[in-house]
């Protein structure tokens, strides 16, 4: 049983940290056009003064909880495979239940922190 768990989190993770990053070159143009805040941060250009904080924190933030959104949904996953691999016996069946449980209510407040960090940065800046 322990095998077929590694070997799904291992396709998993490979399938995660195989995605081919794709790079474009950026030019003067970008800075100056009209284009999205965050097509011109991955480029490279500054922002004027009084946006470049608020830019930046709601990176940060938008980084950290999209980390965690994403451990999440991983234990979700880990949730979902003990609960299968349980083979009825209830105390392995309600610990899984729980770990899915907790992970689902980890994922909303990750969604909700989410919309409340960018509706107050946008709201104050």
């Amino acid at each position: 049983m322990k095998t077929k768990i590694i070997s799904i989190l291992s396709i998993i993770f490979s399938s995660l940290l195989t995605a081919i990053p794709v790079f474009a070159e950026c030019s003067a143009d970008v800075c100056k056009g009209n284009y999205p805040e965050s097509v011109k941060a991955a480029c490279g250009c500054t922002s004027s003064g009084s946006d470049a904080l608020p830019t930046v924190i709601t990176a940060i933030l938008n980084s950290i909880i999209g980390v965690a959104g994403l451990v999440a949904v991983i234990y979700i996953i880990i949730g979902g495979i003990n609960y299968m691999t349980s083979a009825g016996d209830t105390s392995k069946v309600e610990k899984a239940k729980k770990t899915i449980l907790y992970a689902v209510i980890g994922l909303v407040i990750c969604v909700l922190a989410f919309g409340i960090v960018n509706w107050a940065i946008s709201t104050l800046s």
